[in-house]
């Protein structure tokens, strides 16, 4: 990962020479990743009210989204992760938070193995257990924000460094007493256990699950009304989802997520995309955010995973395109 951020830090440099009004506009997503935007990008919705072309270039990581906007390939990241972003930044890349693109609090948790028969209430029986986390990611600051909120001592955890599908399978096998995780291995967990805290009670407490719309510090500036217009389409099409998850929506997010119906319905149905408003209250962008990277970071760099933090990350958030497009 150290590697990765070096090479992001070299290819910032070349954004000020490439920074100018957009004649077309390149937009990186992710495939099977289905989300509301997706049914505007079938529709032309962008194009049309940017009175432009908008290429589209899918990627499988948000380390490669860093990458491509370093060399001015993308100008525009939908979904990017947080962790990639704060990498990114932390290594110097001069990349900016333009909206939530989705918030997914309950595809990232730490499940307790059922016969232990431990809940939010009896959390302190947490205490000399052992936890499957994989070390340096989010759902590894998200244990931390857990144990501290629960009080448990950490340094009394025996805490073994598994992704989440090995942290499942440990699970499974009794190898562990809980496991945390993401997606496929988190679905997998939940079959041998419990959940402490909804996602809905993490983020009340600050915890966070989420991924980004993303651009070149330089960009946003020259572009202010491209990437205003842009977020507005984004929005426009997230309000549009939140208005009753329209049938119709739900098939072209399928058809351009590469996925089918069902599959779609089953992962969209696990994430939630908030309003502009609640995207600029402070806990969102008006604050919180800003200090989620910061503990991100932090954790990073206790992992080794990279060098060193950034004394803040309020830099890293541009609210004024959202808010214009509100």
């Amino acid at each position: 990962m150290k590697k990765i951020a070096t090479l992001l830090a070299g290819g910032s440099a070349l954004l000020a020479a490439q920074a100018a009004t957009a004649q077309e506009l390149t937009v990186g997503y992710f495939l099977e990743w289905p989300m509301p935007f997706l049914a505007a990008k079938a529709d032309g919705a962008y194009a049309e009210a940017l009175g432009m072309p908008v290429n589209w270039v899918s990627f499988e990581t948000g380390t490669a989204m860093s990458a491509a906007m370093a060399s001015g390939d993308v100008q525009i990241s939908v979904s990017q992760g947080l962790p990639p972003f704060v990498v990114a930044t932390s290594a110097g890349q001069a990349l900016q938070v333009l909206d939530i693109a989705v918030s997914y609090s309950e595809n990232d948790n730490c499940v307790v193995a059922t016969e232990l028969e431990i809940d939010k209430d009896s959390a302190e029986e947490l205490n000399g257990k052992k936890v499957a986390v994989p070390i340096g990611t989010a759902a590894h600051y998200g244990f931390l924000r857990q144990m501290d909120h629960f009080g448990i001592d950490v340094s009394s955890l025996n805490i073994v460094d598994m992704a989440p599908t090995d942290g499942a399978a440990a699970l499974a096998q009794g190898e562990v007493d809980f496991a945390c995780g993401w997606g496929g291995g988190l679905s997998r967990m939940k079959e041998h256990g419990n959940v402490l805290l909804s996602g809905e009670e993490k983020e009340e407490l600050g915890i966070l699950v989420f991924d980004v719309t993303s651009a070149p510090a330089d960009f946003v500036i020259e572009n202010d009304d491209i990437v205003s217009t842009f977020l507005k389409v984004t929005a426009e099409a997230n309000a549009a989802w939140n208005d009753g998850h329209p049938a119709d929506m739900l098939e072209k997010i399928a058809s351009e997520s590469g996925m089918s119906v069902e599959a779609t319905e089953a992962s969209i149905s696990t994430f939630t995309f908030p309003s502009v408003e609640a995207q600029l209250s402070e806990r969102w962008l008006g604050g919180n955010v800003q200090s989620f990277m910061k503990g991100v970071a932090d954790v990073f760099v206790e992992s080794g995973s990279i060098d060193s933090a950034l004394d803040s990350y309020d830099d890293a958030v541009n609210t004024a395109p959202l808010a214009a497009a509100q």
